[in-house]
């Protein structure tokens, strides 16, 4: 999966970026949401751009994943501008340079923009291994009547297969958004 999305073009990935952003753009849960985290692509990964641009024109507030300190393995988010000076983490990703007025906790987000491997439709993701959705969004799993944030993966339509497995502590996406269709799973 990592390497089909690697043998991509750079048209194949823009387009299928702007597909992705026009089916999440008439989501609800992007209509309606203040607080929007996304993440910055690596490996092929979909980009956001197209969907973090359009929610800075909209007046939301965008925010990153950051990585705690070692042994934590849990994500904080902070918020992302234009303007945001971006360091990578030790995984080389780049994420906002720490400032502790920015962040939030997951607690503080209204939808949750999640990178993946793939997805089934039971909205089961793999992702690449780490865990840090997965324990960051723990409580979602508790207390399954919350409302947000909602987690909405984004991903490549050949990412689909038809089930993935599934383990106690994984935390189930609300849908996910491919660049041809959007995926409800609960």
């Amino acid at each position: 999966m990592r390497a089909a999305r690697r043998a991509l073009t750079e048209h194949e990935r823009w387009q299928c970026a702007h597909d992705c952003a026009r089916h999440l753009l008439n989501h609800h849960a992007f209509r309606n949401a203040r607080r929007i985290a996304a993440y910055l692509p690596a490996d092929g990964e979909l980009d956001t751009a197209p969907l973090i641009e359009r929610a800075w024109e909209m007046g939301k507030r965008v925010y990153l994943p950051v990585l705690l300190p070692h042994g934590e393995n849990r994500l904080w988010f902070a918020r992302y501008t234009p303007d945001t000076h971006l360091v990578d983490n030790r995984f080389g990703i780049p994420e906002p340079a720490r400032a502790a007025h920015t962040r939030a906790s997951p607690l503080a987000l209204d939808l949750v923009l999640t990178p993946l491997v793939a997805f089934d439709a039971h909205g089961h993701r793999l992702g690449m291994g780490g865990g840090f959705y997965d324990r960051s969004f723990a409580y979602l799993r508790h207390h399954t009547r919350w409302l947000r944030p909602r987690l909405i993966g984004l991903a490549y339509d050949f990412q689909r297969h038809a089930r993935l497995p599934s383990q106690p502590w994984d935390v189930p996406l609300h849908a996910v958004v491919t660049d041809r269709h959007l995926y409800l799973s609960r």
